[in-house]
């Protein structure tokens, strides 16, 4: 079963800052003739991909999903938020946070940070 996504004002933000530097090194690439691709581009496609995957299975392996503790469920008072990993093995790894709802078939993504 795929989900519906639904953002929070904090992570669409930061999806979009992350999309921004990702356009940014980009056409900076290309008007330099550069082949390799930077971090920031790197980085925006490790998030595109961490969430597409977590709307086609949120226990795909890669994401190694995981309860976390730190957050409060926006909707429910004994929901629970989740932890994805964008980036596993690097200083600073971006996580994803989410949770179920609120409706059904829904996820909402409540925030793209480095891992703290």
């Amino acid at each position: 079963m795929a989900f519906r996504p639904r953002w929070t004002e904090e992570a669409a933000a930061q999806f979009e800052s992350i999309q921004a530097a990702a356009t940014k090194a980009t056409s900076k690439r290309s008007s330099g003739r550069r082949a390799k691709s930077s971090k920031a581009e790197g980085l925006f496609k490790q998030v595109e991909k961490c969430v597409r995957l977590l709307l086609e299975n949120p226990r795909h392996p890669g994401l190694n999903t995981h309860e976390y503790t730190s957050i409060e469920h926006p909707f429910q008072e004994d929901g629970k938020v989740f932890e994805a990993y964008v980036q596993n093995r690097t200083p600073g790894a971006y996580r994803l946070f989410w949770c179920y709802g609120p409706g059904p078939g829904e996820i909402t993504i409540l925030a793209i940070t480095p891992h703290p």
